[in-house]
């Protein structure tokens, strides 16, 4: 089982701008792409922050691209995308799964996100209709996976060994599993599942193997009460 990363639905055809570049080129990069805003980066395509139609926008009362294009009050000194830009940009790995790409949206309010490599350089960026297309599922799909993901593939059960219910993208896992370890091995993957919002452990357990026995801990010279 393997959740969707980013990098597998992110758009990698990417028009960036740099930090000296004239508003004016950004403006017309804004008309001519359908986004909402641009990367910026640096020589070595690492992003140092982004620029936004409400980056351009604020403070001024009347339209940014009239205030621009008219030379009225408004723009003050801001000339270059480094005067204007938000940084730093909120990035997200390749590798991140589309789950944490959208925790993250949601955290810092913004609709795309650039991703970025190991180096911190460009090589894509994901919205937030991305995301949704990766995880839009059914409440009964994502029963279906948790059945056979989660209890199949993770531990190795039938798919009818535990509750499984699913309201709104809200798993709950309700039964009894033979060790701690397995408790916590279901939350973890049924929360990797792409569409799963949340998860909601009801689960018991027979053993704890999480804790260590009286013969571990006397092997590992740790005070044991009663020796």
């Amino acid at each position: 089982m393997k959740a969707t990363e980013v990098g597998a639905v992110m758009t990698t055809d990417v028009v960036t701008v740099a930090h000296g570049t004239p508003l004016e080129d950004v403006v017309r990069a804004l008309a001519e792409h359908p986004v909402g805003g641009l990367p910026v980066t640096d020589d070595e395509d690492r992003v140092i922050g982004v620029v936004s139609t409400s980056d351009l926008a604020r403070p001024r009362p009347r339209p940014w691209w009239v205030l621009l294009f008219s030379g009225m009050p408004g723009l003050g000194r801001a000339r270059t995308v480094g005067d204007v830009m938000t940084a730093p940009a909120v990035t997200v790995g390749a590798r991140a799964t589309v789950t944490e790409a959208s925790w993250l949206m949601t955290g810092h309010g913004v609709e795309r996100l650039p991703v970025v490599d190991e180096e911190e350089r460009i090589v894509g960026v994901v919205t937030r209709g991305d995301l949704l297309r990766a995880v839009l599922r059914t409440d009964g799909d994502i029963e279906r996976a948790v059945r056979r993901d989660v209890l199949g593939t993770t531990l190795w059960l039938t798919p009818r060994a535990l509750a499984v219910a699913v309201e709104d993208g809200v798993v709950t896992l309700t039964g009894k599993l033979e060790r701690r370890s397995d408790v916590d091995a279901a939350v973890r993957a049924a929360s990797r599942i792409d569409g799963v919002v949340a998860v909601v452990d009801q689960l018991s357990y027979r053993v704890d193997d999480t804790r260590p026995t009286r013969a571990a801990a006397v092997e590992a010279g740790e005070s044991v009460a009663g020796t």
